[in-house]
């Protein structure tokens, strides 16, 4: 059980469009995904902060990533369903198309009957969301007269109905589609679209946490259970789910995954960039005009710094990377930069090249441009020092220590063992090689799609 939870750990998203959207693994060759259809454990969800957004050309969600480690215990490859509505995803718990809803559902008598809830989440309240202004509402009473926007069929409309009885009927209820979330009627609040909506809290303080003027203090619901569901029947899987849980790693990728996507969501990165229709990003004519200072075809260095900050110039690490392109301070101050302008965006992706520049010049004996480039790259993600090692490495065993795949690259894993980083020729000890490895492929794919190849 342990191996096949640790392959499973390794499997990843990847998504195709049709009726019921669907994301397949990416572990799985296209040629095989048939062999494994019956063995795949298919779970629907919905887009939105906390459950399926793309990322840095990734599928990740706080649900995404959290079924994923299931598929992962149960040893099984899993495909998402993306539904538009929360109807649609009962419906196809309903009709055994999914085996799993994994999206904030919360308790309701209609819905415990038709499901059972499983990988229960804390609980939460509803809440009202606005803005902080002069006419902000700050009691139940002061709802009299106000214009809120809630889906239908939502707990959200059910409790504000049940408040305007109470009130008299004076709240101006307006009721949107299903197929508007409420992510989207928190954005509309953000923009001044519309004035109120009605969010529970655990969903709302993510967004107060990147929009300081919205407020969602005005408590207006009672705490309600939220979690997962199965058919009810599926018994079988309702245990695996519990023993799952029980695991303590399971516990511990719980709480990483808090940590991620309530403290520090990458969410609302990604969607407070404004990119032109038919860019790549809002720099793109930066990367034109520092690209042709290393004969660079510009789109590589969008892609760089696509998997550097995913395009955020107010991006800093934990290590204390900044800007667009990460430049680590030290790095930063040998090519002109300060903490004051280290993350302007055009000093910024300058800075980035000049480093760039200097790595070039570092493996001027790899002759071949594209094989130098992923040199530079992995020297980009890992700092050159380890390159240099694994290279003396692939030549002591006779590999070409300038060609990347399946020569240099094969050396610079091996530096994670005792035989090969304790070897005479290696000057800067062990290292692990997965990330940089990871780096240079992803980036290379990200710069092919960036050309639409």
């Amino acid at each position: 059980m342990i191996i096949r939870f640790l392959v499973g750990l390794m499997v990843f998203l990847w998504s195709c469009t049709s009726d019921m959207q669907e994301v397949d693994s990416t572990g799985i060759a296209e040629e095989n995904a048939s062999a494994f259809a019956a063995d795949t454990l298919h779970v629907a969800t919905r887009y939105g902060s906390s459950s399926y957004f793309t990322f840095r050309g990734e599928v990740i969600g706080y649900d995404v990533e959290l079924s994923q480690h299931f598929a992962a215990y149960l040893g099984k490859p899993v495909r998402y369903h993306l539904a538009r509505t929360n109807d649609q995803l009962y419906d196809w718990l309903e009709e055994g198309k999914v085996d799993l809803v994994a999206y904030d559902v919360y308790q309701s008598r209609e819905l415990k009957k038709r499901f059972r809830f499983v990988a229960m989440q804390p609980e939460s309240h509803l809440v009202l969301v606005q803005m902080i202004g002069v006419n902000t509402v700050t009691t139940i009473p002061e709802l009299k007269g106000k214009t809120i926007h809630v889906t239908e069929n939502s707990p959200q409309l059910k409790r504000l109905k049940s408040l305007n009885r109470e009130l008299g009927g004076s709240i101006n209820i307006v009721i949107v589609p299903d197929t508007v979330s409420s992510d989207d009627l928190i954005d509309q609040v953000l923009k001044k679209d519309i004035e109120f909506t009605v969010a529970y809290h655990n969903k709302a303080i993510q967004y107060k946490e990147h929009n300081r003027r919205m407020d969602c203090r005005l408590q207006i619901g009672f705490s309600q259970r939220n979690g997962w569901l199965i058919a009810n029947h599926r018994t079988e899987l309702e245990q695996a789910l519990k023993a799952w849980e029980a695991l303590p790693q399971t516990e511990l990728f719980r709480s990483q995954l808090y940590s991620k996507y309530i403290v520090r969501n990458p969410y609302f990165t990604s969607s407070r960039l404004s990119i032109p229709r038919g860019a790549i990003s809002p720099f793109d004519h930066l990367f034109k005009k520092y690209a042709a200072e290393i004969g660079w075809d510009w789109r590589l260095l969008a892609a760089i710094a696509f998997h550097e900050s995913g395009f955020d110039s107010s991006q800093i690490s934990r290590r204390g990377a900044s800007g667009l392109m990460q430049l680590m301070p030290r790095t930063a101050a040998n090519f002109g930069l300060s903490r004051a302008n280290i993350t302007n965006p055009e000093k910024n992706i300058e800075a980035g090249v000049q480093y760039i520049k200097s790595l070039n010049l570092l493996y001027r004996k790899v002759e071949d441009p594209d094989e130098r480039k992923k040199f530079i790259l992995a020297s980009y993600n890992s700092g050159p020092a380890h390159i240099l090692d694994a290279m003396e490495l692939a030549r002591k065993h006779g590999k070409n220590p300038y060609v990347w795949h399946e020569h240099v690259e094969v050396y610079l894993e091996k530096k994670s063992d005792p035989e090969y980083y304790k070897d005479e020729v290696v000057k800067y000890g062990r290292f692990r090689a997965a990330e940089t490895i990871r780096y240079v492929r992803n980036t290379l794919s990200t710069y092919q799609k960036f050309k639409g190849e």
